[in-house]
Formats: C-alpha cells, structure tokens, sequence
C-alpha cells in the first residue's frame, strides 16, 4: 500500500519547470554560442557536407544522418533529467536542492521552444509596414520565411506573417511542449533536432533526396500537434478577436490545400478565424477574401500566438505538476 501511494504521488519539479522555463523565455533566447537547437544546426551542416552525389545513395545517407545526430540530442538531455533528479532526491537540505533541481530543468528547457521570438519575429514586420516601408518589412520577413520576397506586395507580406506565425506556433511551441510532456527533455530535444532536419534539408530540388526521410519522420512527429494547435486556435477565436465557427469552417475545408499535410492545419483555422484569405501565389489560397488584410491583421495573429503559446505552456505546466511519470 505505500508502495503504490508513493507511485501516485505530486511530482511538482517538471510542472514548476516547465513556468520557469516561460519566465527564461520573456528574457530572451540563449546567446547562439550555448544554444543547443544551434549547435544541432551545425551537426547537420557537417553531416551534410559528406553527402552522397548519387540519389539513392543520398537517400540512405540521409536516415543514416538521422540515425548518428539522435544522440547528440538525447544523451545531454538524459544526463541532465538523470542529474536533477539525483539532485532533488538527496536527504540534506532539501529546499535548495528542490530550487536547484527546478533551475537547472527549466533551463534546460527554454531553448526547445520559442515564443516570445517568434511574436517579436512578426512584430517587427508590422511595425515596418506600419511606417510605411515595404522594403524593411521584406527583409525582416526573413526571419519567418524562405520564400522569395523581392515581390511581395504589402498584403501579401502581411499573409505570409500570419501563415508563419500559425504554422510556426505549431513547430516551435506546441510540439516542442506536446513532446517534452510525454517524454520529458530526451522528447522536446529530440523533436527539435528532427525539426531542424527538416527545415534545412527537408524539401525540395537540391535536397530531394538526402531530406526525405527526415521530411517524412517531421510529417508524422507534426500530425498530432499541427492539429491540437489548429483546435486551440478554433476553441480559443473569441479571445483574440476571431469567429470560432468560421475557423472550424475554414479549418475543415482548407487544410490539406497546402504540399505539408500539416502546415495547411493551424493556417486554415487562422484564416477563418480572423476572416482573411491567406495566399501562397502558385501554391495555395485558404480562407475567404471577406476583406484586404493590413498590418492590423498581422497584430491579431500575434495575439494568436501569445494565446495559444501561453495556454499550452500553461496546461503543460499543471499536467506535469500533477502528474508523476513513471521514469520519476
């Protein structure tokens, strides 16, 4: 009987970690030069560089790619899950071992998802339409998007601010979160690492071939998250302004418009949602034209983010203090 009352005991450390992590996250991302996701990005490159010329031999390579950086991402995050513990388990003063164990967690933590970057990200972009420069806000799209950008009119920098905020929310909070709370740090980590294969060599033309396993194994990673992010955007449309029926609408109707099975989920809700039609010229339109989008637009979507962000961080933290995994 004790046995199993311990088993089913609270495990606040990882809930607690998990709004301190957010609290890290107000201040700002680490510098690049301690930033695990950065340090993944390098690991590619030099994997990379010693890719196959031939396709299928760049294909096998590519999971073989996969298969050597995984532990890159899973062994610090392990000994650093195995250390706090260890630490907060010790007998002796016990209150400073509780606070550092939840330090050194939340910490760990931060860099595998980035909200108040990704909110800035669009902001800055508003802002720049909002005086009036189209050639600023160009170039501070870059940070949101790979796509060409020497074209795009005003709306259509304004669309491709909101598509990436939705779709972003998806890859850069809630998976990372969704992850982290069915496997701890070992989880977020990892997903982060599969991500950032996915957004350097995952697509197509030069990296048909070498990205295509980690395309594929991104795709089944999103599935659940792209759709838990677009159901938070539809339940929660009132509170940033949005029609909740619509999203639902637009939701159903629109997402699989997009090349990503996923991608098209949270943008589909955003569009209905705030009633705009969101377009990717030569590749997709979601949405309805009820009106022209303006930088306006561009501040509902942050509200989305900020929303949205908060609330997953927020019923992660509460799953997690109230929920004893079974490695703890």
């Amino acid at each position: 009987m004790r046995k199993k009352t311990q088993e089913h005991s609270i495990s606040p450390e990882s809930g607690i970690a998990v709004f301190l992590a957010l609290g890290f996250d107000f201040l700002g991302e680490p510098p690049a030069a301690w930033h695990p996701v950065v340090w993944y990005g390098k690991l590619i490159q030099k994997l990379e560089h010693a890719a196959p010329a031939q396709p299928l031999a760049q294909f096998f390579y590519g999971i073989g790619m996969l298969i050597l950086a995984t532990p890159a991402a899973l062994l610090p995050t392990s000994a650093i899950h195995w250390l706090a513990r260890r630490i907060r388990t010790g007998t002796r003063l016990r209150k400073v071992r509780f606070v550092l164990s939840v330090l050194l967690e939340g910490m760990a933590l931060k860099p595998f998802f980035a909200l108040r970057m990704l909110a800035e990200a669009g902001h800055k972009v508003r802002e720049c339409l909002e005086q009036d420069d189209l050639a600023a806000a160009r170039q501070a799209l870059q940070a949101l998007v790979s796509r060409d950008r020497s074209q795009l009119t005003a709306e259509l920098v304004s669309a491709a601010v909101i598509e990436s905020l939705a779709e972003n929310l998806s890859d850069s909070v809630v998976a990372p979160l969704f992850y982290y709370l069915l496997f701890g740090l070992p989880g977020a980590a990892t997903y982060r690492l599969l991500n950032t294969f996915d957004s350097m060599i995952g697509y197509h033309g030069r990296y048909e071939y070498l990205g295509k396993a980690a395309a594929h194994v991104d795709d089944l990673l999103n599935f659940l998250p792209a759709r838990l992010t677009a159901l938070l955007i539809v339940v929660c449309a009132p509170l940033f302004g949005g029609n909740r029926g619509k999203a639902l609408s637009i939701w159903r109707r629109d997402a699989q418009k997009t090349a990503s099975p996923n991608a098209g989920q949270p943008m589909a809700a955003a569009a209905g949602a705030l009633g705009l039609q969101l377009e990717k010229v030569g590749h997709y339109t979601l949405g309805d034209r009820e009106r022209t989008i303006t930088a306006h637009d561009i501040h509902h979507a942050e509200q989305i983010v900020w929303w949205i962000g908060c609330s997953v961080i927020a019923l992660v933290g509460l799953l997690k203090l109230f929920w004893r995994s079974q490695d703890e």
